[in-house]
């Protein structure tokens, strides 16, 4: 009892309770998580979870959070010791993207469908915004350099992100064709490239 009450006191739990959920979610989807039953796997008392979380939704709400914060510190690490040419840096950005979405299926599809919830947090808002503003700054600067063609944040970005995010999709959820197994990331990559070059 002793190291219950230390470990909650340290004021780790929150972080516990976020990581035994996602290994949930991972393994048996949004359904059938439980503040009760993660309270009991990590040895807490079954009310311990409502001083971080008021319900299960709080819970989803914070862990699609913390995943876009994660994929934002993954999209800027593939950034580093690059050039500024945005074919590079472009095709780095898109393979830390898919390779998140590969490692963290079941969470990456929480994170989208909460992020339009009418019930969505202000945190978790602000991390979606802020991670978008990484592809939009890329863009930003490609378009002042002369290698993405001029036009609106939205004409030019809504095309990438959603042929991007479908492939992610696609790989991640197991619905790929074969066919595109070996070089389909890298044909997306350069199909993108060509749509947003100059005219």
């Amino acid at each position: 009892m002793h190291s219950r009450t230390r470990r909650y006191h340290h004021g780790d739990l929150r972080a516990a309770l976020l990581a035994r959920a996602e290994q949930t979610l991972r393994e048996r989807g949004p359904a059938d998580l439980s503040l009760r039953e993660l309270a009991r796997d990590l040895g807490v008392s079954h009310a311990a979870p409502s001083r971080h979380f008021k319900d299960k939704q709080a819970l989803l709400d914070a862990l699609a959070q913390t995943g876009f914060e994660r994929l934002r510190d993954v999209l800027e690490a593939s950034q580093d010791g690059l050039g500024e040419s945005f074919a590079e840096r472009f095709d780095a950005m898109v393979r830390a993207y898919v390779g998140f979405a590969l490692e963290n299926a079941a969470l990456l599809e929480l994170m989208y469908s909460l992020k339009h919830a009418p019930e969505a947090s202000e945190g978790l808002l602000v991390a979606t915004q802020r991670w978008s503003e990484l592809l939009e700054r890329l863009i930003e600067e490609g378009q002042r350099r002369g290698e993405v063609r001029k036009g609106s944040l939205e004409r030019v970005g809504g095309p990438v992100f959603a042929v991007l995010h479908g492939y992610a999709d696609l790989a991640a959820t197991g619905h790929l064709p074969p066919e595109m197994a070996e070089t389909g990331l890298d044909d997306v990559i350069a199909f993108v490239l060509r749509g947003c070059a100059p005219d």
